[in-house]
């Protein structure tokens, strides 16, 4: 195994720790593809309030679809709910990696772990938020012409 080179410039590539093969190929690509599908599929099967992200998402979505919203409308809708799907999936991969470390209750891992979710309800009243500023007079109209 070659030893860690501190700095030193050396022409000789170092070994990645985790074992990944550092050259770029075309079916490596493909498969980190393939790796990220899975985590996305597995973080709706195990993840609870993923499913609520996915619900609201089809929703807003539909709204936005129903209202016909313009473009720049389109993009805060979009950034919105990639922010919110985006906390989701990293408070998830760190739930995993916290529950891995140690299956016993700790206090520090209860904390990453509530930090972590503050991050995803951050995310999420943000996004309420660009809803409610993007969707509202759409919302508002649409009940003056109706009622």
């Amino acid at each position: 195994m070659t030893e860690p080179n501190h700095g030193v410039a050396s022409d000789k590539v170092l070994p990645i720790p985790n074992g990944n093969n550092p050259s770029f190929t075309i079916r490596g690509r493909l498969q980190s593809f393939r790796y990220a599908w899975y985590g996305l599929a597995l973080m709706l099967r195990s993840q609870h309030n993923a499913w609520l992200h996915a619900f609201a998402s089809i929703c807003v979505i539909s709204a936005g679809m129903l209202f016909g919203l313009t473009d720049g409308e389109w993009c805060w809708i979009i950034l919105a709910i990639m922010a919110v799907w985006t906390a989701e999936a990293l408070n998830t991969a760190l739930e995993f990696l916290a529950d891995a470390s140690t299956p016993e209750f700790h206090p520090l891992v209860k904390c990453a772990k509530d930090v972590a979710a503050g991050g995803v309800l951050i995310s999420a009243l943000g996004s309420v938020a660009i809803g409610l500023l993007v969707l509202g007079p759409h919302l508002l109209d649409f009940l003056r012409m109706h009622f």
